[in-house]
């Protein structure tokens, strides 16, 4: 059975909701991870939750960025092993350099915490494969330094390789650059995105009664199954078609040291 691993850092306040979805509703193997572990071994893949982080003293996720758990998340996202980052794991992420860009305060210069509606850009990732292209959900976001923003080079890199995955739809919470709510690495196995679909995994959680946002963690248990398919393919990141995945992603069983729980 695949294992999955949720880094947890001081601030964090969002590791318990996804580790609720991936063991409960999901029904798959996930555990926390100290942020001072310097070992990785055993896990299919990382998930890098929201919060904040350090209290996001001096900016949002620079110094969680530089904690020894990242050097091990680095180490894994080359080796091909899915990583997701979820608004303050979003921010870490780019902090750490596994994805290009910077999250800067809002237009507003206020927290913004609200649902609103996203569109999948790019459903051929270990984390989207699960939904059609363009496929429109609600999610909610809760942030304060959530505008994405790059240089006009990156983001036109961004557009033509199909590394935006999340878009905001009809609406735009905090100013980001071509409405970017979510974008991935050139690989594909490293995904950041602003709004929390750990939040939004249940019927009883969604001011629609939707669970759509579910959708996320079963795409990634059919893509470590080897079993993934998009609802409709596109020529972005070949390599994480249901053919290619088993191949492409290394094997971890070794045994699992004790682990400081929170």
């Amino acid at each position: 059975m695949a294992k999955i691993g949720i880094a947890v850092f001081p601030g964090s306040n969002c590791d318990r909701d996804v580790h609720h979805v991936l063991n409960s509703v999901v029904g798959v193997s996930a555990e926390y991870v100290w942020h001072t572990k310097d070992r990785l071994a055993g896990y299919d893949a990382m998930i890098i939750p929201g919060g904040f982080a350090y209290g996001d003293r001096l900016r949002a996720g620079i110094i969680a960025a530089h904690s020894p758990i990242m050097g091990e998340v680095k180490k894994l996202a080359k080796e091909g092993v899915p990583v997701l980052g979820i608004c303050n794991g979003f921010q870490i992420l780019v902090e750490a350099g596994l994805l290009p860009g910077a999250l800067m305060m809002n237009d507003s210069l206020r927290f913004v915490c609200r649902w609103t509606s996203v569109v999948v850009k790019n459903n051929n990732t270990p984390f989207t494969n699960q939904f059609a292209k363009d496929q429109r959900f609600m999610l909610p976001v809760a942030h304060g330094e959530g505008r994405y923003v790059a240089d006009s080079k990156t983001v036109r890199n961004l557009r033509t390789e199909g590394r935006v995955v999340f878009q905001y739809s009809g609406d735009d919470p905090n100013g980001s650059v071509d409405y970017i709510a979510g974008i991935c690495n050139r690989e594909g196995n490293v995904v950041g995105m602003m709004p929390h679909p750990e939040r939004a995994s249940e019927p009883i959680l969604s001011p629609t009664g939707s669970s759509d946002a579910l959708l996320v963690f079963k795409s990634l248990v059919s893509y470590l199954s080897g079993s993934s398919s998009t609802t409709t393919s596109t020529s972005t990141f070949s390599s994480f078609s249901p053919s290619h995945s088993s191949s492409h992603r290394p094997t971890r069983t070794a045994a699992i040291p004790a682990e400081k729980q929170v």
